[in-house]
């Protein structure tokens, strides 16, 4: 088999035992999800409000993606005598920990199993790992100085003209980014990310590789690319979206290579959704297999074979802006690491401050001639925090592992600003603005996107307005004077909610009483809340977006 993972590796790696033991890994594909306790009409019982509301806004439906993995399948398989790992809804599976050959005979003999297959560990694609380790770890030298607010950051977010967003008020706030990633070494008290923790903005953390109970472990990978996004020192440095909020997902298993990693990012992604994250940054990637029934060849760079691939398209079509890194293998045919070959993600090269290509930045096209990576941002000379913190809190590193992050900040600060365009409508509009977006390539891609422009093309939308609607506000989106409107029934009880759940206020409408209302919700700082409202007609709840 062989396999590369380009995760970024740095000096502080925790190698410690596991419990996943690589060669006793298998995959379970399950036949269907007949009879199952879940169903489409009941979708409160496995998403919560926030992604359900996410889907509201954005007209998306719930189907049998949705519904999860049928759990008397699992029990069954448990009983069999497995160690239950990962369940995937999306692709209708576990991964599970062996050691006993009759337990996978007992496996492939129920009658819901598809197929059970080994998933393997691959020592010379980690070789290959440790050695990009060797040239990754190392710092390079910065050539340029601090320039102000933005400090050794500013030349990674001006380049994206995020800094015009920011000006508006559009910083994150409200949007909720995930990072699926190899470890997040140093991240729980590193300076850079003090306001975060101080505002709560840490939503929480989940580990898909040992099922352990923290994440910081393992590598700084993640906790440098989390700083591209969501540090803030100002005159230090300050990432390209410093007040959202963030999940910290673990999904690489940075000691081993197996195909089971691929299959914990699509269970990652799976978790995320259900708690109505907005953006998805990833910067891992999965090259090639010998084994032919993992095999990655070039032909499986269509946009839809691949496990990692098939569920990032899945991701995507729930409503999350995803972004993966190409890859760090340069030139060649088709050097991208899946899931970078998916069709409607953000797939990011890297360039350096002065917008060349990075030699080392991976290329395409994809095997059904897709123009990939989609666009560029900076990943030369990058400054990122260090987990290492001590001595060295801050370094300048290469790799589009960091050119990814920094791009997705800057997408949910257009997130923010636009909160009911479509995926589709976000990544056209980003690939429309890029500097080479009259001419694209399979080496830049669209470009490296203007995101004022983007805002300025995205047009603004109101929320949108149902027959059956209790209640509207307007404008919503609002920067500061809102309106309410009772449509139906005499009265209305509302609750006003922050977007962490929060209880802010309650009131009784009935609809002429709108004054004492507006003017609270007309005190409401920037930021994204919800409005419930229940009457003897039923209950909506409504997402207001407040941008002061």
């Amino acid at each position: 088999m062989r396999k590369l993972s380009f995760l970024l590796l740095f000096l502080a790696v925790t190698m410690f035992a596991q419990a996943q033991i690589a060669t006793d890994i298998y995959w379970v594909q399950f036949t269907d999800k007949d009879n199952s306790p879940y169903s489409i009409d009941n979708p409160e019982a496995y998403l919560s409000p926030r992604a359900l509301q996410r889907r509201a806004n954005l007209g998306i439906a719930i189907d049998e993606y949705d519904i999860p993995v049928n759990p008397q399948y699992l029990q069954a398989v448990a009983d069999c005598g497995a160690e239950l790992l990962n369940p995937s809804k999306w692709l209708n599976g576990v991964s599970v920990h062996v050691t006993d050959p009759a337990v996978i005979e007992a496996i492939n003999a129920l009658g819901f199993v598809e197929v059970v297959r080994n998933c393997p560990n691959d020592p010379k694609a980690q070789e290959m790992k440790e050695r990009w380790m060797a040239d990754e770890m190392r710092a390079v030298e910065g050539s340029r100085g601090f320039r102000g607010y933005y400090g050794g950051a500013e030349a990674q977010a001006t380049q994206l003209k995020v800094d015009v967003l920011h000006e508006q008020g559009y910083d994150g706030t409200g949007i909720v980014v995930a990072i699926l990633d190899g470890g997040f070494v140093g991240a729980e008290n590193h300076a850079c990310f003090d306001n975060m923790r101080e505002e709560g903005r840490l939503l929480g953390t989940r580990d898909f590789v040992y099922g352990s109970t923290s994440v910081y472990t393992q590598s700084t990978h993640g906790t440098s690319c989390l700083s591209t996004m969501a540090a803030y020192v100002p005159n230090q440095m300050v990432g390209t979206a410093p007040k959202a909020s963030y999940y910290l997902l673990h999904t690489e298993d940075g000691p081993n290579e197996n195909i089971v990693e691929e299959y914990n990012w699509v269970s990652g992604a799976e978790y995320a959704d259900s708690l109505g994250v907005d953006v998805c940054s990833t910067s891992l990637g999965y090259i090639g297999f010998d084994m032919s029934q993992w095999d990655h060849p070039f032909e499986h760079f269509d946009g839809h074979t691949a496990p990692m691939t098939i569920g990032a398209e899945i991701a995507a079509s729930r409503g999350m802006i995803c972004m993966n890194a190409a890859s760090n293998e340069g030139d060649g045919v088709c050097t991208l690491g899946i899931p970078a070959d998916a069709e409607h993600i953000l797939t990011v090269g890297a360039v350096d401050e002065n917008g060349y290509r990075a030699n080392f930045s991976s290329v395409g096209p994809t095997y059904d001639g897709r123009i990939k990576p989609d666009v560029m941002a900076m990943g030369e000379g990058t400054y990122v925090a260090s987990g290492d913190g001590g001595w060295w809190p801050y370094y300048n590193g290469n790799g589009t592992s960091f050119a990814t992050p920094v791009l997705a900040g800057a997408v949910a600060c257009l997130r923010q600003a636009r909160p009911y365009a479509s995926v589709q409508e976000i990544c056209d509009v980003i690939r429309s603005c890029g500097n080479r977006a009259d001419n694209p390539d399979s080496k830049y891609g669209y470009g490296i996107p203007d995101f004022s422009q983007a805002l300025e093309l995205l047009h603004v939308e109101e929320a949108p307005i149902q027959n059956n609607n209790l209640i509207n506000v307007y404008p919503n989106p609002s920067q500061g004077e809102m309106h309410v409107v009772l449509n139906e029934g005499a009265k209305a009880e509302l609750t006003v909610f922050d977007f962490m759940g929060r209880q802010l206020y309650t009131y009784s409408f009935n609809g002429l009483n709108h004054t004492t209302l507006e003017t609270y919700l007309n005190t409401l700082v920037s930021g994204v809340y919800f409005i419930k409202a229940v009457s003897e007609l039923g209950n909506q709840t409504l997402k207001l977006v407040v941008t002061k």
